[in-house]
């Protein structure tokens, strides 16, 4: 087995410059840097990041914390984390929760044990328990994507309530009085955030919101297409309709389209979330209010490795995001009745 002291011969250098090529800390010059990383991989060499983590007290991992691996949106965030970890010299351990605290508990108690030197969490719930086992821990946590109203802690986070006042204001600029919003659980903050939006719009346009319009169920596709199942039921139904993220859209999508009623003809749609360009078949379809997904990733690691440098502020900040309104084919103005 190659040790450092093998790689330092062939490349021609010292022990301790081959250490600081390794880490990437301290001085050494583009042409020492090449050499060095061309006999680690022409001996097979791998560094002992064990005993360099019992030095140092610091595993240069972080864990990323999400509830749906499966969402575009989620997978975007991911990749704005993974950048900015892996240019900073950490890895990026990812877990998937499904929007469940058991799933979640049981990752913190594993990860809490392999010592990470970090945690970026979007949390299932908006109770504090989860931030507070962390930080007793004494381990750095920034939350993403959701406020956590009891916790001190560090956010980074979408406009949500701006978003669906923004996506409200859109549809009743186009004539529609009848607004459902389909949402996700009540107990989450996006969920509750969105549908205060909702509200606020339709409260300034005179419209006292319906809570017979108002649907929380899962950030489903499955959740969207019963939700709006059932707001097409209702008497009199909507004309239009609020989806609270991108999955809960496409499920709506599939119930209109399952009703024999056609979008935006006979009714408009409006989603959060955009879907990226290489998952789409067509052009672009959906009204969204889409959010920065990667910037809230990389400006989520920035802080929590801010925090593990010791160079943030003792104060904890939220940083909220804008969403940005791109009005597309599933809107229309309201058919005439």
């Amino acid at each position: 087995m190659a040790t450092i002291l093998d790689v330092a011969r062939l490349a021609g250098v010292s022990p301790i410059t081959v250490s600081r090529v390794i880490n990437r800390s301290g001085y050494f010059s583009e042409q020492t840097r090449q050499k060095v990383d061309a006999a680690i991989l022409e001996l097979g060499y791998v560094p002992n990041t064990l005993a360099r983590s019992l030095r140092s007290k610091r595993t240069n991992t972080l864990a990323l914390i999400i509830t749906d691996i499966t969402n575009p949106f989620f997978t975007t965030l991911a990749r704005g984390v993974e950048d900015t970890a892996s240019d900073a010299g950490f890895t990026v351990i990812f877990c998937n929760t499904d929007e469940s605290q058991e799933e979640e508990d049981k990752y913190l108690q594993v990860l809490l044990q392999k010592q990470v030197d970090g945690f970026l969490l979007v949390p299932a719930h908006s109770s504090p328990e989860s931030i507070d086992l962390i930080q007793k821990h004494g381990t750095p946590v920034v939350v993403l994507d959701r406020r956590v109203p009891e916790a001190n802690v560090d956010v980074v986070r979408g406009d949500s309530f701006g978003g669906a006042y923004q996506l409200t204001r859109l549809l009743l600029s186009l004539g529609h009085r009848r607004i459902a919003i389909v949402s996700g659980p009540q107990a989450v903050s996006t969920s509750s955030d969105r549908v205060s939006g909702y509200q606020q719009a339709l409260k300034e346009a005179g419209l006292a919101g319906k809570p017979s319009y108002i649907f929380f169920g899962a950030f489903t596709q499955d959740s969207g297409y019963e939700l709006t199942c059932r707001a097409l039921a209702l008497d009199p139904p909507p004309t239009a309709l609020v989806a609270a993220n991108n999955f809960l859209g496409i499920g709506a999508l599939k119930a209109l389209q399952a009703s024999g009623i056609r979008v935006p003809a006979d009714f408009s749609l409006a989603s959060f979330d955009d879907l990226p360009q290489a998952l789409l078949i067509s052009f672009p379809f959906f009204t969204v209010a889409s959010q920065a997904a990667y910037e809230m990733g990389r400006q989520a690691t920035q802080l929590l490795l801010e925090r593990l440098a010791k160079g943030a502020p003792s104060d904890y900040r939220e940083i909220i995001l804008p969403c940005e309104l791109i009005e597309r084919a599933s809107t229309g103005p309201l058919k005439a009745e």
